[in-house]
């Protein structure tokens, strides 16, 4: 006897256990921020995540060359991904799980806005109202008024929310047109070289163990990647987006665990108020049929701010440019 799982949850499952994947992959990074910088965490982690993209690439069938086809459109881009994958590592190596959680994900608020420039899509009042409501959670979570608990770390993860928000949206601007191993490569080689200058600054001899660590970094990311090619390609966006909010719990539950964390009552408020906002976003966005073409909170997962993951897309168009659940979407007509 055999047992299927039914096709309408096989999306979101999948979603849930590529961010289980992705939270524990964020346990790695705070455990070696503990002791060494983010540059070195980054550049080790880029470097040993190289084999796995090398082995993509060898599968790529697409011909030509590496030169982008948007070349300041593709420099915005890298320079969005390298700040926020910078801004995350820092970010957890220095606040508690749950702030940083709470923070990112008020990157599809990010995007409602940006999209009205860089893609000329409308926004109506619902989508405002939610957004408005959003950066009212982000101030809770931030707590201004208190300034002195305000930290770096802070800025960071916010500074990670409008780069993952930037890169998600130009690539959605560009990304019929460029070839995902442009798209790809750009950014990590940009973190590389990057982290690797800084290396003679801040390098801590490292114990064949967190070399392991930053290994699994890139290989935690990597699977959480394909799990979420698989994800879009078995659910709707508005099933499927929404379960990244699902690492608030492994926040808690690791930062108990492992860190003696113990988010606070304005942190659990302030999550719930930019979560419900995300919620109502990508459900007004993908339901609605408010975008012509392919939503730009498709794009807003973790491929775009962390290193390895951005695997994800270039595998994702690999096989189809568009994932099934929005070839419908792309057909809708605009609401008025």
């Amino acid at each position: 006897m055999t047992f299927t799982l039914p096709h309408a949850i096989k999306g979101p499952l999948f979603a849930l256990l590529a961010y289980a994947i992705f939270a524990t992959h964020d346990v790695l990074v705070k455990a070696l921020g503990a002791t060494y910088s983010s540059f070195q965490i980054i550049f080790f982690s880029v470097l040993l995540g190289f084999p796995l993209v090398t082995v993509m690439l060898m599968r790529d069938p697409v011909s030509g060359t590496l030169r982008p086809v948007h070349p300041w459109w593709t420099a915005l881009r890298t320079l969005a991904g390298v700040s926020a994958l910078m801004g995350a590592f820092y970010a957890f190596s220095n606040l508690p799980l749950a702030q940083v959680y709470a923070l990112i994900f008020a990157a599809p608020l990010i995007i409602t806005v940006l999209s009205i420039p860089i893609l000329g899509e409308r926004v109506g009042a619902h989508r405002w109202a939610a957004v408005v409501a959003g950066l009212i959670g982000v101030l809770v979570v931030l707590r201004p008024w208190n300034a002195d608990e305000l930290t770096l770390g802070h800025a960071a993860a916010l500074l990670t929310a409008c780069g993952s928000a930037t890169a998600s949206v130009v690539v959605r601007k560009i990304g019929k047109d460029e070839r995902p191993v442009v798209l790809l490569l750009y950014p990590m080689m940009t973190n590389f070289v990057l982290a690797g200058a800084m290396m003679p600054l801040v390098y801590q001899p490292m114990p064949l163990l967190h070399v392991g660590m930053a290994g699994g970094v890139a290989l935690l990311a990597f699977l959480a990647g394909l799990l979420m090619i698989a994800a879009f390609r078995n659910g709707e966006a508005a099933v499927v987006a929404p379960m990244q909010y699902s690492q608030i719990i492994w926040a808690a539950i690791f930062g108990a665990l492992l860190f003696g964390e113990r988010p606070d009552t304005p942190t659990w408020i302030g999550a719930a108020i930019i979560i419900a906002s995300g919620v109502y976003i990508v459900l007004r966005e993908s339901l609605g049929g408010r975008s012509q073409t392919t939503p730009a909170t498709a794009y807003r997962h973790r491929t775009d701010n962390v290193a390895v993951p951005r695997i994800a897309m270039l595998l994702r168009n690999q096989a189809n440019r568009v994932p099934p659940g929005y070839q419908a979407l792309a057909k809708r007509p605009p609401k008025q």
